[in-house]
């Protein structure tokens, strides 16, 4: 466990998946605890898949590979490459495990900077491979709601249709209207009977989720992000903002992976970087 600390908050993040575990700020915890009777995820980072493929599979070059929901990196042990007081670098290489679902060699860096009431998050996608990587990246951050979820408000950056897709046995074409007056979504338990809300290319490139009546809560700027989902269970004291550099799959996609919707084309050699930001709003 690395723990990062400045004079506004202390994260502690695990060598698991390189996620955090807490961000404490004030006697205050910010993030949710993992309890498994609702959802033992924390803050997991989606690599290099976000969502779910069909039956867990895809295809590449014609040969089939299985890799399980949002992908490995949240169950793989991440090296230390950098630790100081107020920053840590984590690594994860290509290794035999994850070639045999994922055959590309790569070296994926997850970067966590302390600044302020900030926490600054970047991921870092290096192909080491001859030939061209196919990736997606993408946060899972759970947010503590103590008070109940109809306590909070999602509040984003410019008021905009707020259209999300439908989830079934994989994302639809099909959207249906969230009511969000002035940019403002009043959360709700009905929203996450099905599953998320799954926005894509919203002009907003950051929100808030706020307890309306204290103020509490926190600031998410994502200005690398294609898709915004905003996930919990029913009745559950937390709140999932997950802003991801991809897509889940389409209900009827049947394409070969790097058609995939969402999905990264990195040249051999090259690098990818997507950052994210949190802010605690006390």
């Amino acid at each position: 466990m690395i723990t990062l600390k400045n004079e506004r908050m202390t994260v502690t993040i695990s060598t698991l998946g390189a996620e955090m575990q807490t961000v404490t700020a004030n006697d205050t915890e910010y993030l949710w605890h993992g309890d498994p009777a609702w959802w033992s995820g924390r803050a997991p980072v989606l690599f290099p898949i976000c969502g779910r493929l069909p039956e867990s599979k895809y295809r590449l070059n014609g040969k089939e590979y299985e890799l399980q929901m949002h992908g490995f990196a949240r169950r793989s042990e991440f090296e230390v490459e950098l630790a100081t007081e107020t920053e840590a670098i984590f690594l994860l290489r290509d290794s035999e495990a994850t070639r045999a679902s994922y055959p590309f060699t790569f070296e994926f860096r997850v970067h966590y900077a302390l600044r302020g009431d900030s926490i600054d998050i970047t991921y870092t996608i290096k192909n080491t491979d001859d030939k061209t990587l196919y990736a997606s990246v993408g946060s899972h951050e759970a947010y503590a709601c103590p008070e109940g979820l109809s306590a909070y408000d999602v509040i984003f950056e410019k008021e905009e249709p707020m259209n999300s897709y439908i989830v079934g046995d994989g994302i639809q074409h099909e959207t249906f209207a969230v009511d969000a007056p002035q940019g403002v979504i009043r959360l709700k338990d009905e929203y996450f009977v099905p599953d998320a809300l799954v926005f894509r290319n919203l002009q907003s490139k950051s929100v808030q989720l706020r307890n309306r009546k204290t103020g509490r809560g926190v600031r998410v700027d994502y200005p690398d992000a294609e898709s915004l989902l905003i996930w919990t269970k029913p009745g559950a004291p937390f709140v999932c903002i997950e802003p991801w550099c991809g897509f889940a799959t389409w209900v009827d996609f049947c394409g070969e992976f790097p058609e995939k919707e969402g999905i990264r084309h990195i040249a051999a050699g090259d690098t990818y970087r997507a950052s994210h930001t949190i802010t605690l709003l006390p």
